[in-house]
């Protein structure tokens, strides 16, 4: 593969495999060495792929292989995050009503890891069913029960962040209340 073609491959799939990387690592910093980690292995290895027509879904896979991996390591080895505080301060929405793209992300970042890559790579990247199979390497009825699961689990997260933040808003009106009457 010639450096012009890599540079055309890096081109048309930063921006999705960078967005997959973001849903599973929940943190930029994470998915960009995800996406980099990714190129570093197709720059070394993707000239052993056969068929260049899969070099999407190979990337795709050897993207998740290597959060896998991360995770595995995290598992074993954790490590003690210092910006916990202003993760908390970002899940607090100022439109409680609204049901935005980050509120719609926050949840699906809550949703757990085996039915989170799927509905990712199904509502995000627009991939079809034997695509995910392939990224994924599990059978398509298996992508199937995964979605369906996962976009259960989403709903009850959606539903649950609503009823935080809508019980959040009350609470302050009750609050306000209290004081003028005081």
């Amino acid at each position: 593969m010639t450096e012009t073609d890599f540079q055309r491959l890096v081109d048309q799939q930063y921006a999705a495999l960078y967005r997959f990387a973001l849903s599973l690592a929940k943190s930029e910093a994470d998915a960009a060495d995800l996406t980099q980690q990714t190129f570093f292995l197709w720059a070394s290895k993707g000239n052993q792929l056969r068929d260049s027509s899969k070099a999407k879904s190979w990337l795709f896979t050897t993207l998740y292989r290597e959060f896998l991996n991360r995770r595995r390591h995290e598992v074993r080895f954790p490590k003690i995050e210092l910006d916990d505080v202003r993760e908390e301060e970002l899940l607090i929405s100022p439109n409680v009503r609204a049901l935005d793209g980050t509120l719609v992300l926050e949840a699906l970042w809550e949703v757990e890891e085996p039915f989170r890559a799927p509905l990712t790579l199904f509502y995000l990247q627009q991939f079809k069913y034997h695509e995910i199979a392939d990224v994924l390497d599990v059978p398509i009825g298996t992508v199937m029960s995964r979605l369906s699961r996962g976009k259960a689990q989403l709903r009850e997260r959606l539903l649950s962040k609503e009823e935080v933040l809508g019980n959040k808003v009350i609470a302050l009106q009750s609050d306000r209340r209290e004081e003028s009457n005081g």
